[in-house]
């Protein structure tokens, strides 16, 4: 059992992490699930339940940091549980695309970046926006990585416009 929840940091905060927990926030407010993580600024915490059925679907709960009284352990995951948590929200799996079908995206999305005058560089298997942004395979909209949230934006609605007026097909790509 633990209190003053925000004052204790993120090393204490990661033992509670991948464990059942009991979260009473408020006067008479209790949650229970599964914490996945915890915001290190607000300390708030991320709650998951998967339900009673296998395979059925997770649902999230966000406790806000300031609002936590106390939080008590219930038990601890087994390696599939923690398995499932730490998967659970990850993207669901690309289908496999051949290296040719990659460099062929990549030199696409790269001309297309080009074209509008941003400054690429290929590192690999990724290409990489003015030093901000980097895009990996499949290089479509959702394969950026930036922690610049407006560059974030403004370079995956520029690909998006690309896929409309271009679509993906070696055939119709003028490029």
């Amino acid at each position: 059992m633990q209190c003053d929840w925000s004052l204790l940091g993120p090393l204490q905060w990661m033992r509670y992490v991948n464990k059942q927990v009991k979260v009473k926030a408020g006067k008479d407010e209790e949650r229970r699930g599964w914490l996945l993580t915890v915001d290190p600024v607000s300390a708030s915490l991320v709650l998951v339940d998967f339900g009673e059925e296998e395979g059925g679907r997770a649902s999230v709960q966000v406790v806000m940091g300031h609002a936590v009284e106390q939080v008590e352990v219930l038990q601890e995951a087994d390696e599939e549980t923690t398995v499932r948590l730490q998967t659970s929200f990850l993207p669901p799996e690309t289908h496999s695309l051949d290296p040719a079908e990659l460099r062929r995206r990549r030199g696409v999305v790269r001309r297309w970046l080009e074209k509008n005058r941003l400054p690429v560089e290929e590192e690999g298997d990724e290409l990489t926006v003015a030093g901000a942004l980097t895009i990996v395979a499949p290089y479509g909209p959702e394969d950026c990585r930036s922690s610049n949230q407006i560059i974030l934006d403004r370079i995956q609605k520029l690909l998006q416009n690309r896929t409309q007026v271009q679509p993906d097909h070696p055939e119709t790509d003028p490029a």
